[in-house]
């Protein structure tokens, strides 16, 4: 009989492919320590560090006791999983020797993280040998051995933290060498077959979408390619509340150019892509299109001599704010020519075109009727700046 422990996401025991830990009784400190053994196994542990990590929330009067009490539980929990008269040598045992705690690993346990970076350590040997097919399946091995991060029900423990890190980053890592690999092959729907699956364990994983993406479109999967980026990018804004990074944006263009070099256009295929079907009012448009378009108005500000002007609308009242009817409120309010985005929660930028004396006025008074009119903000929750885009006019406010 062998045990076979595994880290890489839940934490159990099997034997003949049978969890023998989850048919044991045991508490939650009970567990927290068994896996606590487990990670630091085979070295030399102070009942000191043990109560420091462990128990340091304890109302214990006596923590030492206590965690001695838990040991001699937690012996018992390990011998049950043995067959009667079984060496525990050979399979798990916790020796206390000079003072120290120390979980001993015997031949008859194994442990997937071992065999993870024994894996990828034979696969790296077989690329100094020239052998890159070999490496490649001692690659995919490792990788079908991550089932998520380390110990991953145990979510909170500080002690957790840099063997958690370590095997996330090996496992990347190692993903990472094995897609270049299955690149130069060509091997496009196995690299889509891996993305897919590493993407249940690590979906945050920006390479993971974008490696993904690039062999959808080797495979002439535009749609599916710009569907997953729509998709990607959405759970990445909200789940993590930061912008992807230039890399991952930089995918829109490339699935973009990809869709027009395999399909050419005429005058009527190009309008009906680029066209707004909405004409009516001003455009409303994100973050970095209003960067450009500042930018892009700002050169033709000085080369034609027309009074832009860059608008902050700040609003005091954002629980009252409702986006959607807001937008419709500026779209009717300003000019077709005119272009608006949401800066922040607080804040909605506007560039105005060619804004004659008097102009600005204008805007400020028809924006307050219309919020008045609506009753959606109150028109004193509002304010306005405005700034020419010629260089060295000051900001107005309003």
């Amino acid at each position: 009989m062998k045990l076979s422990i595994s880290t890489l996401g839940e934490f159990d025991i099997k034997s003949d492919g049978q969890s023998i830990l989850r048919q044991s009784s045991r508490t939650y400190r009970l567990n927290k320590l068994f896996e606590y053994f487990i990670t630091f196994r085979n070295k030399k542990l102070l009942p000191e560090m043990i109560i420091d990590n462990l128990l340091s929330e304890s109302e214990s009067d006596d923590p030492k006791n206590m965690l001695r009490t838990q040991i001699f539980r937690l012996r018992r929990i390990i011998k049950s999983f043995l067959p009667d008269g079984a060496d525990e040598s050979e399979y798990l045992m916790i020796n206390f020797i000079n003072g120290y705690y120390c979980l001993e690993i015997g031949e008859r346990t194994e442990i997937d993280v071992d065999e993870f970076e024994a894996l990828i350590h034979q696969g790296d040997i077989e690329m100094e040998h020239d052998d890159p097919e070999s490496a490649a399946r001692l690659y995919q091995g490792a990788i079908k051995l991550y089932k998520g991060l380390y110990l991953s029900d145990n979510a909170y423990e500080v002690w957790l933290v840099p063997t958690r890190n370590y095997y996330q980053r090996l496992y990347l890592k190692t993903f990472q060498k094995l897609i270049g690999l299955l690149k130069e092959k060509n091997e496009t729907e196995t690299v889509v077959a891996l993305c897919e699956e590493a993407l249940l364990v690590e979906p945050y994983e920006e390479s993971i979408h974008i490696n993904l993406m690039e062999a959808m479109l080797q495979q002439g999967q535009q749609k599916n390619a710009i569907n997953h980026y729509e998709y990607s990018m959405k759970l990445l804004m909200r789940e993590l509340d930061i912008k992807p990074s230039t890399m991952f944006t930089e995918m829109f263009n490339k699935i973009q150019n990809h869709v027009s070099k395999d399909n050419p256009v005429d005058f009527n295929s190009i309008s009906s892509e680029l066209e707004d079907e909405n004409l009516l009012g001003a455009m409303q448009c994100n973050r970095d299109s209003f960067k450009f378009l500042l930018n892009l108005q700002k050169r033709k500000s000085f080369r034609n001599d027309e009074n832009d002007y860059l608008c902050i609308m700040n609003i005091n009242d954002n629980s009252s704010r409702k986006s959607k009817e807001l937008s419709e409120i500026l779209r009717y309010s300003l000019r077709k020519g005119d272009v608006f985005t949401y800066w922040n929660q607080s804040q909605i930028l506007m560039i105005l075109h060619d804004v004659k004396d008097g102009g600005i006025a204008v805007v400020r008074d028809r924006i307050y009727t219309k919020i008045r009119n609506s009753s959606l903000i109150n028109e004193r929750d509002v304010s306005f700046s405005f700034k020419s885009l010629m260089q060295g006019e000051p900001a107005v406010q309003h």
